[in-house]
């Protein structure tokens, strides 16, 4: 009897370890830096949550909603994708991402669909939001009534495109729960959801969903960023006829959210025939929301101490790393991603080599403004698109030669260089930006320093406001993107 008892203790312990450990699985986790959904898309069974009922700031992965009124409204014969719509002074205003159109400009639901849904188009969301419901605030409870209509009882929307707003909450939950709504309600235009790229005018680019031409079965959809909600990413992926959504909120780069995202489904992939090791976790809707206010990341993500991204489109691939990821605990380090099915099948590449790579070869999709055209007239309409684009670069060509003084043209004082002002001089003393003739004090701040070498020109320009008459135009919006 003696003897048994060492062995019942270890039974004891490995039993009272084994339930720690499913409770540990179990119970939600506070609230952290991420959150994470893998969902079957048919079905909405839940393969992994991790803090996916915990409110968030959803970006611009509110997009997905815009998207979605717009085209049940075009569904429901209210508009049709040809119906043209015209950039408004609000839309215009609106901060990059965007196409930056001038107030007036007129293109079609289809082209501000793709703009948005590629480029995360700001100004095109709101674009589209006034077409469909006549403001802003018309928009937004449209989409408001489609939440609740959806079940998605965690999110509040007060813009069409998610820039900063304290009313602007979602949770990973209810954009799983949209995804799938998406893909249900509206398979005929689920097209918008996985553009691989667009052309308007000379300028190509590509979908911020880095998953798209890389990650195999990758089809769809939105991606999100802003100060206080961090990296966002919403993708879905088919594999074998089975589709699944995953969600990832909170990232630290537009490339750690990929890369934790292609992991997510990875691992939703390998598990076919081993759901036995996993608890149920029920389907999607069924998940309890958390009562909380969503975590503000801003201190995160654009802090002093690392620089501040300008938009969701981020650049930084790991392979500039050298192969390595400065982001390892939000991409789950780098381990395979095969779960723990590894070693029961062969590894894909690891998902921040394939987020590395290049995308596979696409046709970019041709938008442009004006209404729907085909043909010789389509053609038409592109070209004069580039052509406004071009329009700018010869003045910024003479901008960067004129920037170029020699030795002859530096003043021996600073009378001489305001008596005798010529282009060069005037110009070498412009900043990289050559905005200093439009700024009156320029003038005076060259007056008070006249021992500055490289500053008297400015005082000639001025004397004579005439010369640098080019290089004060400034750049068309379309450059603000």
């Amino acid at each position: 009897m003696h003897a048994l008892r060492p062995l019942l203790r270890q039974s004891l312990f490995n039993l009272f370890a084994a339930a720690l450990a499913c409770a540990a699985l179990l119970a939600p986790r506070a609230a952290s830096a991420e959150a994470l959904l893998l969902i079957e898309a048919d079905s909405g069974k839940v393969l992994q949550a991790e803090n996916a009922t915990i409110p968030w700031y959803p970006a611009s992965v509110t997009k997905i909603m815009t998207a979605y009124v717009t085209l049940k409204a075009v569904k429901d014969g209210k508009l049709t994708l040809d119906t043209l719509l015209t950039v408004s002074p609000t839309a215009a205003s609106q901060s990059p991402s965007k196409m930056g159109f001038r107030p007036g400009t007129q293109l079609t639901v289809d082209n501000a669909l793709k703009m948005m849904m590629v480029k995360s188009a700001n100004d095109m969301a709101v674009v589209l939001a006034e077409g469909v419901g006549g403001s802003i605030d018309g928009f937004s409870a449209l989409m408001n009534d489609t939440a609740q209509k959806l079940g998605m009882t965690q999110t509040s929307y007060v813009n069409p495109n998610g820039l900063p707003a304290d009313g602007q909450i979602t949770s990973a939950r209810d954009l799983g729960i949209l995804a799938r709504s998406f893909l249900r309600d509206l398979p005929e235009y689920e097209y918008f959801v996985h553009i691989p790229a667009i052309r308007f005018g000379k300028r190509v680019t590509g979908n911020f969903n880095k998953l798209i031409g890389r990650y195999p079965g990758a089809d769809g959809f939105k991606t999100g960023f802003i100060c206080a909600s961090g990296y966002n990413l919403v993708a879905s992926a088919t594999r074998n006829g089975r589709r699944l959504i995953a969600v990832v909120l909170g990232a630290n780069s537009g490339t750690a959210r990929a890369v934790k995202a292609a992991q997510l489904l990875e691992r939703g992939f390998s598990q076919d025939n081993l759901t036995w090791l996993r608890p149920s976790l029920g389907t999607v809707d069924k998940l309890v929301p958390v009562d909380a206010s969503p975590p503000n990341l801003r201190d995160d993500m654009c802090g002093g101490h690392r620089k501040r991204p300008a938009s969701d489109d981020d650049d930084a691939l790991i392979a500039a790393n050298g192969g390595t990821s400065g982001s390892a605990s939000a991409t789950g380090g780098e381990a395979q991603v095969t779960f723990f099915t590894a070693g029961l099948q062969p590894p894909l590449m690891k998902a921040s080599e394939l987020m590395a790579s290049a995308p596979a070869a696409a046709e970019p999709v041709l938008v442009y403004t004006g209404p729907t055209r085909t043909g010789t007239a389509l053609i038409a309409a592109v070209a004069a698109d580039a052509d406004q684009q071009a329009t700018p670069k010869p003045r910024g060509k003479k901008s960067r030669v004129a920037k170029k003084p020699d030795a002859a043209d530096k003043p021996k004082d600073a009378k001489t260089a305001a008596a005798k002002p010529d282009a060069k001089t005037a110009a070498a003393a412009k900043p990289a930006g050559g905005k200093s003739a439009a700024k009156p004090a320029g003038t005076k701040h060259a007056a008070a320093k006249p021992d500055a070498v490289a500053k008297p020109a400015v005082g000639g320009e001025a004397a004579k406001p005439a010369k640098p008459k080019a290089a004060t135009k400034p750049a068309k919006p379309a450059n603000n993107s």
